[in-house]
């Protein structure tokens, strides 16, 4: 049974820092390219990062270009997202997506982020 669950959400204030982590187990990790996006209330759900399979290639939101990192562990199945410098904007449910080419795509169920003084 394939499955990815999020963990490491919750209330943050501005400036502060969250690492996001994903735990991946029913399916083969290493092949998959592993994103993070985000959907805030009455938006839609958009890419924050992504990580290609071997993890020698990233892209970034230009809005968290510089505050967020992605990396990935194959060994332990799991992607992570750290967040620095959170701003308000940031608050969102924080989704973990798993795809590749030649199968299904898996998302996580969400963690929710919220930035605010």
């Amino acid at each position: 049974q394939v499955q990815l669950v999020e963990s490491g959400g919750g209330s943050v204030q501005p400036g502060g820092s969250l690492r996001l982590s994903c735990a991946a187990s029913g399916f083969t990790f290493s092949r998959y390219t592993m994103s993070w996006y985000r959907q805030a209330p009455g938006k839609e759900r958009e890419l924050v990062a992504r990580v290609t399979s071997a993890g020698g290639h990233t892209i970034y939101a230009d809005s968290v270009k510089g505050r967020f990192t992605i990396s990935r562990d194959n060994a332990k199945n799991t992607v992570s997202l750290q967040m620095n410098s959170l701003k308000p904007e940031d608050t969102a449910v924080y989704y973990c997506l798993a795809q590749y080419v030649f199968g299904s795509d898996y998302w996580g169920q969400g963690t929710q982020v919220t930035v605010s003084s």
